[in-house]
Order: C-alpha cells, then sequence, then structure tokens
C-alpha cells in the first residue's frame, strides 16, 4: 500500500480525478486529496471525502483535521503545518488534471494554494497529468513549463488526443484514462522486486516510412498498440524497458526509455546500438520490406505516371539473430493477410499462414514468432484487441481474443516459459 497525494486543479477533466481515487483507494492505496479553488468549479469535495475517507484541503492556512496523516494511519498528537506534514507523509503527489495556470505556478514555483505550496515542499516522487484545449496545450508558454518540469525529475504524463470540452473541439489535450494515471503513480513508486527486476527489454514498435520525396512514402498501417502494450506490461514486470517506436503518435508508458525513429534503416541502426546489452527483445515493429532506390530531394510534380524502383530493405530481425549471444530471447511478429477466398476454409487459411510463420522462426533465428491475422478487422490494424498463435520450435500457444494488454502479458508468459527452459538446459 503507498500513501498517494492527489492535487486537483481546474478544468472539466476533473471529474475523471474522483474515477482516480475510487481505482487507488481500491487497490488499497491510501489517499489524500488537495483542491485548488478552480477545481470546486468542477468538483465537490464532499465527493473526494466520501471515496477517500479523509478531509480534502484547499487553502495552506486551514488546518487539517487529520493533521497530515494518510487514511488508515494515527494522526501525531501535535498540530503540525499542514502543507509540509501531509507531503512528509506522502510516497507519490500526482497534480492531475494540471490545468495550464497550475502548471505555470508549477514552473515558477510559486506557492499561492495547498496544491501548489505543497508540490513546492514535496521530496517524494512529483507527477503531472496536463489536461487543457489543444491550443493552450501547443502554446510556447505551456511547453516551455513542461520542459522545465521535466528538467527537474518531475514525471510528466503526456495528454492524449481525441474529442474535447468545447463542443466540436478535437486534438491533443484530454486527461488520460484514470487507470493509466494510477499505473503511472505505481511506476514511481519503489514497490517491491518483480519478476523481471534486472532484465533488460528491448520492445520495437509502429511501422517505417521509406521516403519517395519529401512528402510521400511508403508505409503500412501498423500503430504501435502491441509494442506500446507490450512496454506497459514488462515495466508492470519490473524489466528496465526501451521502446523503439517507428512512427508511433501514441505516449509512451510511464517507466519506458523511447527512442523515435522513421525508416527501416534507422530502425535497425537503433536497435542494433541496444541488442548487445538486451537480455529480451520483442520485435513487434512492422519495418518496410521495400524501399524505393532512390528518394527524389524535392516533390514529384503530378504529371501522368511515375515508375518506382524499389529495393529491399535488410532483415533486421534475421541480422539481429545471428548476432544473438547466449542467453538472449528473442520473438518475432508476422502480421499475415491469408488468402480468403470461397474455396479455402478458416483452418486452411491458418494453417498456411502457421506455416509461413514457422518458416520465418527458423529463418530469422527467433525463439517465437506471434502470428496474427490482421486481415479480420476485430484484430487488425489500429484495433484495441487482438488474437495471436505463438509459435515456438516445439509447439503452438494460441492466445483466445482479448485486449492487447491481455495478449502482451500472454507472450511475457511464454518468454518467461522459454528463458525458464533455456536456463534449465544450461544448467545440465
Amino acid at each position: 500500500m503507498a500513501r498517494i497525494l492527489l492535487g486537483v486543479s481546474g478544468g472539466i477533466a476533473a471529474y475523471k480525478a474522483l474515477e482516480l481515487a475510487r481505482l487507488a483507494t481500491r487497490e488499497a492505496h491510501a489517499v489524500r486529496v488537495l483542491m485548488t479553488e478552480a477545481a470546486h468549479r468542477f468538483v465537490g469535495a464532499a465527493s473526494f471525502e466520501g471515496i477517500v475517507g479523509a478531509p480534502v484541503l484547499t487553502d495552506e492556512f486551514e488546518r487539517d483535521p487529520s493533521r497530515g496523516a494518510f487514511p488508515g494511519d494515527p494522526a501525531p498528537e501535535h498540530d503540525p503545518i499542514g502543507h509540509l506534514e501531509v507531503v512528509a507523509n506522502a510516497d507519490a503527489y500526482l497534480v492531475a488534471p494540471a490545468s495550464a495556470n497550475t502548471l505555470a505556478k508549477l514552473a515558477a514555483g510559486h506557492a499561492d494554494s495547498m496544491v501548489t505550496t505543497s508540490f513546492l515542499a514535496c521530496s517524494a516522487p512529483r507527477l503531472v497529468a496536463p489536461a487543457m484545449n489543444d491550443r493552450m496545450y501547443r502554446d510556447a508558454a505551456t511547453q516551455a513549463n513542461l520542459r522545465a518540469l521535466r528538467e527537474r525529475g518531475i514525471t510528466v504524463i503526456e495528454p492524449e488526443q481525441g474529442a474535447l470540452a468545447s463542443r466540436g473541439e478535437h486534438g491533443v489535450g484530454r486527461l488520460p484514462d484514470p487507470l493509466r494515471l494510477l499505473e503511472a503513480i505505481e511506476a514511481v513508486l519503489p514497490g517491491p522486486s518483480g519478476p523481471w527486476d534486472g532484465l533488460r527489454v528491448l520492445i520495437s514498435a509502429g511501422g517505417t516510412r521509406e521516403p519517395i520525396d519529401p512528402v510521400r512514402f511508403i508505409g503500412n498501417r501498423s500503430s504501435g498498440r502491441m509494442g506500446m502494450a507490450l512496454a506497459e506490461r514488462a515495466v508492470a514486470r519490473g524489466a528496465e524497458v526501451t521502446l523503439v517506436a517507428a512512427n508511433v503518435a501514441l505516449p509512451a508508458p510511464p517507466g519506458v526509455r523511447r527512442v523515435d525513429v522513421e525508416t527501416a534503416a534507422e530502425l535497425a541502426t537503433a536497435l542494433e546500438a541496444e541488442f548487445a546489452s538486451t537480455d529480451v527483445l520483442l520485435m513487434a515493429a512492422a519495418p518496410a520490406d521495400f524501399r524505393p532506390s532512390v528518394s527524389a530531394d524535392s516533390k514529384i510534380a503530378r504529371e501522368g505516371s511515375i515508375e518506382l524502383d524499389l529495393e529491399p530493405t535488410e532483415d533486421i530481425l534475421a541480422g539481429l539473430g545471428a548476432r544473438r549471444r547466449e542467453g538472449q530471447t528473442i520473438v518475432g511478429f508476422a502480421a499475415e493477410t491469408p488468402e480468403h477466398n470461397a474455396d479455402s476454409s478458416a483452418a486452411r487459411r491458418g494453417s498456411a499462414g502457421l506455416e509461413r510463420a514457422r518458416e520465418k522462426l527458423e529463418r530469422k533465428g527467433a525463439d517465437a514468432i506471434v502470428f496474427n491475422d490482421v486481415s479480420r478487422p476485430e484484430i487488425g490494424f489500429e484495433s484495441a484487441e487482438n488474437e495471436v498463435v505463438i509459435v515456438e520450435a516445439d509447439g503452438e500457444h494460441p492466445v483466445p481474443l482479448a485486449s492487447k494488454h491481455s495478449v502482451a502479458d500472454a507472450i511475457l508468459d511464454r518468454v518467461e516459459a522459454l528463458r525458464a527452459r533455456s536456463g534449465e538446459r544450461a544448467s545440465e
């Protein structure tokens, strides 16, 4: 159980902080809530108090009936200074939503409310989750404030893209789902050892883009969702995770070191730089198999037809597999579109796809290949769900339709089994 301090500033997304408080208490964390005056315009203190079982504080000069103690802890006999005592007892402090105004105050070190004063006095891990209109979020002042906070070691939970509070508005600025906020808090907590503690995991995600000219490219529809899910679940198991993301718009999970690339050549270079020190490689990215042999320096005019001369890109997974050292585990992915016609049954199509996955397993020197049929709309690119078969040298392990996070856990379970088996052979 951790003691989580939650600061709530003014914004329509404040209602999500109620759900975050509920989730945290359900997971046996003790929660105290601080609010700005503006936050009271969107949610009531009584709602938080009913959820967490402790008084909400707004003004740094008001008396704390709990004397800085968290639910379940005894209150001190004396009356301490409220904004100092509550943060002294906290294991982590998250401000969510963090409005543009509150971010500016935190970046400048202002101390004009219980939220900002306590933030300045807090020595525990601090996090902020910006939430606002996309124009406010993208403004240079807000971005400068976020950079300043990051430079001081404060974790910034990136906002998500989607519909905003203003009718008809769409863009970056949505407060993430409360579950993601809780996971971000738990990622910075000094918790118990996980089964993958000390394990270095390298994950690729997304799809590469091979330029035709400065405007156009050859690419694919991979969203990077599967790779992101793998990174999140590997961190949850205690691994040290590096994510190489090829054109992925999704934010990286908390606790993940991210390297962004665009082309297959850049992806190969980034993976090669990390591979030697890696224990587990999960190659979930979809690198292009071909690229234009020549990329134009300026935009090609639309005048009739053009011919593209394509050349193969390097086989990244096979190249890494050929250089693997003892003790490394390699998992590749095979996104297939088995032929669909009236004469081919689902079983026959699946069998053909599995045969290609098994051939890839042997040719690329991997320990497992994760096969999935991306021609199925419910599990194709951009889908939140997946259904796969994990192909290994001695058998196949079907994973039924489930969320990509659940599928990621199933893949990591097989990695554990493969590593355990390899360790047993090494000790014989």
